[in-house]
């Protein structure tokens, strides 16, 4: 896939170990996703543009780089999503946040739309969609779709996990946008779970499984 990214830093790949380990308990869990999320955090926006600007110092004032250009927005895949959005939050305080809630039907394996919000701007802004996981792909392909018709022009996708069925998916609908993961794992159960994957993600982190 031309378009994906793996994130192999030493660090990421130390976290997912962590987040994999079956003891590894609820609110550790949740520290830890956000904690790789702000590392990846670094990498999707390895090329955003900065401009020179006037900058005083405590001795002298000079040209200084700031980031320029698009604005941002971070978007969390209800609920599982909303660990990634945390960290990335914490590394990009300013951006704007949006939600979309889907759950994936346990017979069909397809996802269902419950909750949708956005910011109004949307189609001016780089877009990071998060989601712990991608499996089927089904899931992250309807966001990106809610996303384009919300008017997003610009979006990539971020996360921890994903099996190279819903990859190729994935790039099947959307192959002009970004895919940055932690891990791309060996492949999907019988029940569309990744393997080794670490699990559900969303009863994971809030303690419902």
């Amino acid at each position: 896939m031309p378009t994906l990214t793996v994130i192999d830093h030493p660090l990421v790949q130390h976290k997912l170990t962590i987040l994999r380990r079956r003891e590894t308990p609820t609110g550790r869990f949740h520290e830890v996703v956000r904690e790789v999320s702000v590392l990846m955090g670094y990498e999707l926006t390895r090329d955003l543009a900065l401009e020179e600007r006037p900058v005083t110092t405590p001795l002298t004032t000079f040209e200084a780089p700031l980031l320029s250009g698009k604005k941002l927005c971070l978007v969390s895949i209800m609920r599982a999503g909303q660990g990634m959005l945390d960290g990335m939050r914490s590394l990009l305080p300013s951006a704007r946040i949006g939600h979309i809630g889907l759950y994936r039907d346990q017979e069909t394996l397809t996802p269902i739309e419950y909750f949708f919000k956005v910011p109004s701007d949307i189609e001016e802004r780089l877009v990071i969609l998060v989601d712990p996981m991608l499996a089927t792909g089904h899931t992250a392909t309807a966001a990106v779709h809610r996303l384009k018709e919300a008017g997003a022009a610009s979006i990539r996708l971020a996360v921890l996990v994903a099996a190279p069925e819903g990859l190729r998916t994935f790039h099947e609908s959307h192959p002009d946008v970004a895919v940055y993961a932690g891990s791309v794992d060996e492949r999907l159960d019988e029940h569309g779970y990744i393997l080794p994957g670490l699990g559900d993600a969303g009863d994971r982190m809030f303690g419902t499984r």
